[in-house]
């Protein structure tokens, strides 16, 4: 009997793990609120952040959405669903499995039904993000320190440093999407759904400072997510056969 990465077992490991983060979440939601009452706050400004804050989750909910559906093609829901929820983000969770997919000479273009190839790309996913649940307690308020006396020395050069490490991180993805390059104008798909994904971002964001769409904040991530997904099925065939 094969592998099913889909199996009730999974669902239910899943379900448990995810039902205790949302139980923790409530709890200290509700804490929270009978501090501030205890505090003598603002009852009805609290209760309008609640509810402002509950709508404007559901935008980056699309995005991780959108990841959850892309994974669960091959690596079934129950796995997909909970790493997503609990954390991680598709910009490390897609390239993680594809990665190890590959090192397994496994295409990804299909369901995982063998156990070694699904624990493997399990492992990796997990142990990769692992990491920063240990270095974010221990060593967050020497980063942070470290950069404040960058920033108090010289602003720009802290602005500089930022911007440096943010491109650093972006710059390890870039990678998968130049990989195949060398293989003819099917190797450039990815580029041009790169491109056309970042045009989108761009329209939103002149829409933004120019037409002072402030709400388009919390949307311009999904939109451009979809809008490159939909650009992919219609360019994908016509240019991959």
């Amino acid at each position: 009997m094969s592998f099913n990465p889909s199996s009730t077992f999974l669902f239910i490991l899943a379900g448990i793990i995810i039902l205790f983060v949302i139980c923790q979440s409530l709890f200290f939601l509700v804490r929270a609120y009978k501090r501030g009452k205890t505090l003598g706050m603002d009852m009805a400004k609290i209760r309008q952040t609640i509810i402002s804050t509950a709508v404007f989750t559901f935008a980056p909910a699309v995005s991780i959405l959108l990841g959850v559906i892309t994974l669960s093609k091959f690596l079934g829901l129950p796995l997909p669903w909970l790493r997503l929820s609990v954390i991680g983000a598709i910009t490390y969770e897609l390239p993680a499995a594809t990665t190890t997919a590959n090192a397994l000479h496994v295409v990804l273009s299909e369901t995982v039904t063998d156990p070694k190839v699904y624990t493997a790309i399990a492992w990796v996913m997990t142990l990769g993000i692992f990491p920063g649940l240990i270095w974010v307690p221990l060593f967050i308020r020497k980063i942070q320190g470290g950069l404040m006396k960058i920033k108090d020395k010289d602003s720009k050069w802290g602005d500089i440093m930022m911007t440096a490490l943010f491109l650093g991180m972006i710059s390890a993805f870039l990678g998968m999407v130049f990989a195949d390059i060398r293989s003819g104008l099917k190797g450039w798909i990815p580029i041009f759904i790169l491109l056309f994904s970042a045009l989108l971002m761009g329209i939103c964001g002149l829409l933004i400072k120019k037409c002072n769409l402030k709400w388009l904040e919390n949307y311009a991530l999904p939109i451009s997510m979809l809008g490159a997904m939909v650009f992919a099925v219609f360019l994908t065939p016509l240019i991959g056969g």
